[in-house]
């Protein structure tokens, strides 16, 4: 989180077993619960850009390859982005 940026209070419900993970977390790194959180939240938003950005990166591949075998396989690893498995 940027220095700069305004801060805005949310509260949101976790689920018991992930509070006390988060509060474990928190003393392991001799800081706050909010800290921790703020982390997780960004670390997720961050690993959510690149996914995506990896399926574009896929997807113009596919568009861009002539190349039979190469295509199948990028049209596989697609399908398991989206389908999972």
């Amino acid at each position: 989180m940027a220095d700069a940026e305004r801060t805005i209070r949310q509260i949101v419900s976790i689920p018991a077993g992930i509070a006390r993970h988060v509060s474990t977390l928190a003393k392991t790194r001799k800081t706050s619960a909010n800290r921790v959180l703020v982390d997780l939240i960004e670390a997720g938003l961050q690993s959510k850009e690149a996914e995506k950005e990896r399926f574009f990166s896929l997807v113009s591949r596919l568009t861009e390859s002539s190349d039979p075998s190469e295509r199948k396989r990028l049209k596989e690893e697609l399908a398991r982005m989206t389908f999972g498995g």
